[in-house]
């Protein structure tokens, strides 16, 4: 897929910022001018960093490793989680619950738990527990198959993770942090960009941005998995280390006083 040109960009209003009053200062290499109290993304940076995500998005989906797509805001959960489908990626789009990452071994023994009663339930196994019985179990698989249904194919923590607004999704984007999981994110003007390793300046509030980003991005996984079944395991070497030199790059990015409480760990 071709990147989105700059009217398209404009189109879809992802050029939008917050109010002059929000913004975070660090955001200021990504913004192009002020009108009317709003601040203007330059599109053109919005592009080089699109390109750059989607290159290594392309590798790590080469290599065959997971990429978690996160996004509970109303304006992208539904764009987000059909995304995630369409690539069969994980995907957190309702609630992100404290130590979804941090504290794997735990959630998958509710996912195991959610497994073995949606197991019964398609068997017919449950002959001697009474209709109203029957109902709580359903009513509980539908509760948990809503909050952790899209990860129920992740035996890990994944290699990577891309959120929609980092302010939103801070909980998700500290886990990643302290896993070492590499980071993708759209960033808005009220953000700060150097909390990610690769940053997409745009708005994060419109679902017309979310979903021209969203889908450039997915297109590059495609790529790449395409890539992966075409070419086999010889390609996937070459590839990492292309991978790493990406995130060494960007490793340059982050703030410094995160590296020394990591050091201090």
């Amino acid at each position: 897929m071709p990147l989105p040109t700059s009217k398209e960009l404009l189109d879809c209003g992802v050029h939008f910022g917050h109010l002059r009053k929000k913004w975070n200062p660090k955001m200021a290499p990504y913004v192009f001018m002020e009108k009317k109290g709003i601040h203007i993304i330059d599109l053109n940076k919005t592009i080089v960093q699109m390109e750059k995500a989607g290159q290594a998005l392309r590798a790590i989906a080469r290599s065959g490793k997971k990429i978690l797509f996160v996004a509970t805001k109303k304006q992208g959960k539904d764009l987000v989680r059909k995304a995630a489908e369409s690539v069969d990626m994980p995907f957190v789009t309702e609630r992100w619950l404290g130590g979804m990452m941090t504290n794997f071994s735990t959630v998958r023994k509710s996912l195991k738990k959610m497994q073995n009663i949606e197991r019964m339930l398609d068997d017919n196994t449950l002959t001697s527990v009474t209709k109203k019985e029957r109902l709580m179990l359903n009513r509980e698989k539908e509760k948990m198959d809503k909050v952790i249904g899209g990860i129920s194919n992740l035996n890990r923590p994944p290699s990577a993770m891309f959120i929609v607004d980092i302010l939103h999704e801070h909980i998700a984007l500290s886990e990643a942090h302290n896993l070492g999981i590499r980071t993708f994110a759209m960033v808005d003007t009220n953000s700060d960009p150097n909390e990610v390793d690769f940053a997409i300046p745009a708005n994060d509030d419109a679902a017309k941005s979310i979903s021209i980003i969203t889908n450039y991005l997915v297109e590059c996984i495609k790529q790449g998995l395409a890539e992966r079944s075409s070419s086999g395991e010889k390609e996937d070497d070459s590839e990492a280390s292309v991978e790493k030199v990406d995130i060494k790059e960007n490793e340059k990015r982050r703030p410094v006083m995160r590296r020394r409480k990591k050091e201090e760990q």
